[in-house]
C-alpha cells in the first residue's frame, strides 16, 4: 500500500470507527464533530479528470442502509455510500444525498418535538392497503400487501434522523473533500410508508387515480380541521386551509431543524393531478374540458405561491409526471412556463424513470427534451434508475439486465440557449443506491460508473443531425388565449414520441423562442442540421427565420395539422387545406425503405382526437416540377398528401419536407395511449424517419415482421464526430445506414457493405463512435483504433475491407490540414505508402477525403 493510501485510511479510520463501542441507543449529536471537520483528504489532481464536470451528483438513499440505530453502524453505513461512488463523485463539485425517509409524511406529521417517533419506510411493498404489513395470503402481490425489510428494523426517532443527516455531512466531506447537501423528499402517494395523515385523518387532500381511485395528494387541495398539534400549527389546522400553506410552513420547520438543505417533489406533485397518465382534469380520453383549463392552472399556480410564501429559500428538487410538457398542459393544465418563470428556485424535471418498467424510451426522451427546451436558468438533470428501495427490483441488474442503453439514449441529449451554445445536465442523480433490503452492492456503482463517465466524455459539442425546434412559447399561448388548439398541443408531444419509438434520431432541441437569436450569434449553427418544427404561428419572427433558413440552404422538416397556416408558409410548403378526413385511410403509394419479410399493412388509421384534427392537406400546385409526393392517402374517392418534399433551386440547396403527421394511437384506458396494431395498420410516426432519405440520410430496419419493435437510435455530434447509440428491443432485426457521407462505419466493427449501404447486427444496447464514412457499393469494410506510436500523433485508425472507394474521415475539431495523416497499404514505422487526400465538401462539414483506395488506409491526426 502507497503513502497516500495509509494516511487516507490513518484519517478515515478513526472517524468511521471512533464510536464502535458504544451501544446502540437512540443517536445523539456526535461527539467527534469537531475533529471529522478537521479531516481533509489529500488533494487529487483534477488535472487527470476528462469530460466536463457535473455541478451537482446526488446519491438517493432509504434509510434501509442504516440496519443499526447506533453511531458507529450509521457512521459505517454512510462512509460505504460515499466511498462506492468515489471514483464518480471525483467528476462533481457538490454531492447531495437525498434521503428518501418516509413518504413525505415525517414532514406533515412534525410536531417540532424532536424525540417524536418517526414512522419510515422500512416496507417492501404498500404499507397502505387493507392487509396488515407480513399478513395475508402469500398470493397477495407487493402492491396489495407489505413486508418489512428486515425482521426487526431500528426505531428512529426524528432526534436519530438529525443525527443520520449530520453523519452523512461530515463523513461525505472527509471522504470526498467536497461540500454536501442533504434533500428531503415527499410523494403525494402511498407507496412507501404508513401515512396515518393522508389516508385516515386528511383523505380530503387525495384525487388521482395512480395507484387506484383517490391515491394521491393533489397539490391545490383544502383540508378541513384538525386539532392535532403540529409545528407550523401548534394549535392545529383551521378548516379550509390550503395544502399548499399547510406543506409549506411544515416543511419550513421541518428543513430547518433536522439540518436539511433542500427537498424533492416526486412523483408529479405540484405538476398536475395524474402524473402517469395520459388523461387529467382537461383531457378525458373522449374530448377536452376546455372550460376548466384556465381555473385548473391557476390553482397549480397558486400552489407554488403559497408553499414559497411559507417555506422561501429551501431550493426544490422536481420529478415531474411520466409525460411532457405538451401533453400535461393538455390533459391537466399544467403550466410549465409559467412555474419556471415564477421565481420558485426550482430545478426542472428530469428525465422519467419508467422506461425501464415500460420500454417507452420515446415518452422519456420527449419528456425530458420538452422540459429543458426554456428553463429558468442553465441547471438540468439527468436520473439514472439504479436501484429501487422499495419495489424489489434492482434495474440496473435486472430490468436492464446491465445494458446500459437507458444512460447512452438520455445523456446523448442536449439543449441550445439562445446564445446557440449546447448545454449538458449539470446534475447527475442515482434513484437510488440502496437496494430493497438496504444492500448497497458494490458491483453496480462499479459497473454503471464507466459508462455514465464514457457518455459524458461523449455528449454532444455541437447540434445533432435533427434538431427539434420545441414550440414551448406556441403551446402556452395557444392554451392561454386560444384552448381550440388543445388537441394541437396534446398531439404534438405524442407524435414524436412515437417517432423515436420507431428510430427518429432525435437528441437535440431549441426552444422556437431562441431559434433566431441563436443562428444570429451563430450563423453556420445548423448547416449539418436537419431542423423539425410544427407549422409556426402566421407572421411570427419564428416564421420568419424558416422561410429564410429554408431560403438559404437550410433542411427543414414541418410536421403536424396547418390549419392556421400563413399564406406564406402555405406557398413555402406548396400546400393548401381541403376538407378533413379520418378513419381508415388507404395508403396509395409505396414509400417504406424498411424491409419486412411479412409486408407492411397498407391501411392507416387516422383519429382526429388523437392526431390535432382530422386529415386535411393537399400540394396546391400539382404542376410545380419542383415538389415531390412521397405519401398520399385515399378514403373512398378523396385523397389526401401526408408526405412531400420541396426545393426550389433559388434555394441555394435549401429543402423542406411537410409531413402531416398520424399519431398512430388510441386510448382504451390504462395510463397510455396505446400504439394502434402494426399488424393491421402502418404506424404513422414512422414517415419522420422514412422521410431522412429526402436529406440524403437514410436508417432503415429490416425485419421479420411489422409487430417487430424498432430499434430507437440517438446520433451525437462530439468533436467532430458521430457518436451513435441505440436501444434495439429485437436483436434479429438488421440496420442498414447510408448518409450523403457514405456509409458510416461504427468504430471496433467490422460492416457488410450492400448497394452502398453499411449493414449491421446490433445488440440489445450499443454506443460507438463514427469518423469514418465509406462510398462502396459491396464488401466487409472495418474500422478498428490503432496505437499512437509516434510522437505528436494522439489517435490511429485503420479502415480495412476498402475496394476502389471514397473514404470520408471526420478528424477531432483541433485538427488541421498539416496535422492530418493517411497512409495505403503500410504499417508501422510509417515512413512509406503516404496517401494524398483533399479537404471535403464544406457542406457537409469539416472532414478529408481520399478517393479511389483499395486495400488498407490508416489515418492519424
Amino acid at each position: 500500500m502507497n503513502l497516500k493510501s495509509n494516511l487516507f485510511l490513518s484519517v478515515l479510520v478513526p472517524v468511521i470507527f471512533g464510536c464502535a463501542g458504544r451501544t446502540s441507543t437512540p443517536a445523539a449529536a456526535p461527539t467527534t464533530a469537531a475533529a471529522t471537520a478537521e479531516v481533509a483528504p489529500l488533494p487529487l489532481e483534477d488535472a487527470n479528470l476528462k469530460g466536463k464536470r457535473f455541478h451537482n451528483i446526488t446519491l438517493e438513499a432509504s434509510l434501509k442502509p442504516f440496519k443499526e440505530n447506533s453511531p458507529a453502524a450509521i457512521r459505517r453505513a454512510a462512509a460505504e455510500m460515499f466511498t462506492q461512488w468515489h471514483s464518480l463523485l471525483r467528476h462533481a463539485d457538490t454531492v447531495s444525498v437525498m434521503l428518501w425517509t418516509s413518504d413525505g409524511s415525517e414532514i406533515l406529521d412534525y410536531s417540532g418535538d424532536l424525540g417524536q417517533s418517526l414512522e419510515w419506510s422500512k416496507y417492501i411493498g404498500n404499507p397502505n392497503t387493507e392487509h396488515a404489513v407480513n399478513s395475508g395470503p402469500k398470493e397477495l402481490s407487493l402492491h396489495e400487501r407489505a413486508y418489512l425489510y428486515l425482521e426487526n428494523p431500528p426505531q428512529y426517532t426524528y432526534k436519530d434522523l438529525k443525527f443520520i443527516i449530520q453523519t452523512l455531512k461530515e463523513m461525505g466531506k472527509a471522504i470526498t473533500g467536497k461540500p454536501i447537501r442533504i434533500g428531503a423528499t415527499f410523494d403525494p402517494g402511498p407507496e412507501f410508508a404508513k401515512s396515518e395523515f393522508k389516508y385516515k385523518k386528511h383523505p380530503e387532500i387525495l384525487e388521482g387515480s395512480a395507484m387506484g381511485e383517490k391515491s394521491f395528494v393533489f397539490s391545490y387541495a383544502t383540508l378541513i380541521a384538525d386539532k392535532t398539534p403540529y409545528a407550523g400549527f401548534p394549535n392545529g389546522i383551521p378548516d379550509n386551509t390550503p395544502f399548499g400553506t399547510f406543506f409549506g410552513r411544515q416543511s419550513q420547520h421541518f428543513l430547518k431543524d433536522l439540518g436539511y438543505d433542500y427537498i424533492w417533489f416526486s412523483n408529479g406533485f405540484g405538476f398536475g393531478m395524474e402524473p402517469w397518465a395520459s388523461t387529467g382534469v382537461i383531457f378525458t380520453g373522449k374530448g377536452f374540458n376546455e372550460e376548466k383549463l384556465a381555473e385548473t392552472k391557476e390553482k397549480i399556480i397558486n400552489f407554488w405561491s403559497l408553499f414559497r410564501k411559507e417555506c422561501p429559500e429551501f431550493r426544490i428538487e422536481t420529478r415531474g409526471t411520466n409525460l411532457s410538457t405538451g401533453i400535461d398542459l393538455a390533459k391537466d393544465g399544467v403550466d410549465l412556463q409559467a412555474i419556471y418563470g415564477g421565481g420558485f428556485n426550482i430545478l426542472p424535471p428530469p428525465n422519467s424513470p419508467w422506461a425501464a418498467l415500460d420500454g417507452d424510451f420515446g415518452l422519456e426522451m420527449i419528456g425530458y427534451m420538452s422540459r429543458m427546451a426554456q428553463l429558468p436558468d442553465d441547471r438540468y438533470i439527468f436520473r439514472y434508475y439504479t436501484h429501487d428501495p422499495w419495489w424489489l427490483n434492482s434495474p440496473w441488474l435486472d430490468r436492464y439486465g446491465r445494458e446500459p442503453h437507458d444512460i447512452y439514449l438520455p445523456m446523448a441529449v442536449a439543449r441550445i440557449n439562445e446564445k446557440g451554445e449546447m448545454h449538458l445536465p449539470t446534475h447527475l442523480n442515482f434513484l437510488t443506491i440502496d437496494d430493497s433490503f438496504g444492500n448497497m452492492p458494490t458491483q453496480v456503482p462499479d459497473e454503471v460508473t464507466p459508462h455514465i463517465l464514457k457518455a459524458r466524455y461523449d455528449s454532444p459539442t455541437s447540434p445533432g443531425p435533427v434538431v427539434w425546434v420545441y414550440p414551448f412559447e406556441e403551446y402556452h399561448d395557444w392554451a392561454k388565449n386560444k384552448p381550440q388548439r388543445l388537441p394541437e398541443i396534446y398531439y404534438g408531444d405524442w407524435f414524436i414520441r412515437q417517432a423515436i419509438n420507431n428510430g427518429f434520431p432525435l437528441n437535440t432541441v431549441i426552444s422556437t423562442k431562441y431559434l433566431a437569436p441563436a443562428v444570429k450569434n451563430k450563423p453556420g449553427l445548423f448547416k449539418e442540421s436537419t431542423l423539425l418544427a410544427i407549422v409556426p404561428e402566421a407572421g411570427s419572427e419564428y416564421e420568419k427565420a424558416l422561410i429564410s433558413h429554408v431560403k438559404n440552404g437550410g433542411k427543414l422538416i414541418v410536421f403536424g395539422p396547418a390549419d392556421y397556416i400563413s399564406p406564406a408558409f402555405a406557398e413555402l410548403l406548396n400546400l393548401h387545406n381541403a376538407s378533413p378526413i379520418e378513419g381508415e385511410l388507404q395508403i396509395v403509394n409505396h414509400y417504406m425503405p424498411d424491409q419486412v419479410e411479412t409486408g407492411f399493412p397498407k391501411k392507416i388509421r387516422h383519429q382526429a382526437l388523437f392526431s390535432g384534427g382530422g386529415l386535411r392537406t393537399k400540394v396546391k400546385n400539382t404542376k410545380d416540377a419542383h415538389t415531390t409526393v412521397q405519401v398520399t392517402m385515399k378514403q373512398g374517392q378523396q385523397t389526401r398528401d401526408a408526405v412531400w418534399t420541396r426545393a426550389l433551386p433559388d434555394w441555394k440547396g435549401g429543402k423542406v419536407a411537410y409531413v402531416r403527421g398520424t399519431n398512430s394511437s388510441h386510448f382504451e384506458g390504462g395510463r397510455l395511449l396505446k400504439p394502434d396494431d402494426a399488424k393491421e395498420y402502418f404506424i404513422g410516426p414512422a414517415y419522420l424517419r422514412y422521410v431522412l432519405k429526402e436529406f440524403g440520410m437514410e436508417y432503415s430496419v429490416d425485419k421479420y415482421a411489422p409487430t417487430v419493435k424498432n430499434p430507437v437510435l440517438t446520433i451525437a455530434r462530439n468533436d467532430n464526430g458521430f457518436q451513435f447509440s441505440g436501444y434495439v428491443p429485437n436483436t434479429s432485426v438488421q440496420h442498414r445506414f447510408k448518409f450523403p457521407q457514405g456509409a458510416p462505419v461504427l468504430l471496433g466493427y467490422d460492416t457488410r457493405l450492400r448497394n452502398g449501404y453499411a449493414t449491421y447486427s446490433l445488440p440489445t444496447a450499443f454506443h460507438r463512435e463514427v469518423r469514418v464514412f465509406v462510398e462502396q457499393q459491396d464488401g466487409i469494410v472495418s474500422c478498428k483504433e490503432m496505437h499512437s506510436g509516434e510522437l505528436g500523433i494522439s489517435r490511429r485508425l485503420a479502415i480495412s475491407g476498402l475496394k476502389n472507394a471514397t473514404v470520408r474521415v471526420y478528424p477531432t475539431e483541433e485538427t488541421t490540414d498539416e496535422s492530418i495523416h493517411f497512409y495505403l497499404n503500410t504499417t508501422y514505422p510509417w515512413k512509406e505508402g503516404k496517401l494524398g487526400f483533399e479537404k471535403g465538401d464544406p457542406a457537409l462539414g469539416k472532414h478529408y477525403v481520399v478517393k479511389n483506395v483499395t486495400g488498407d488506409v490508416v489515418v492519424s491526426w
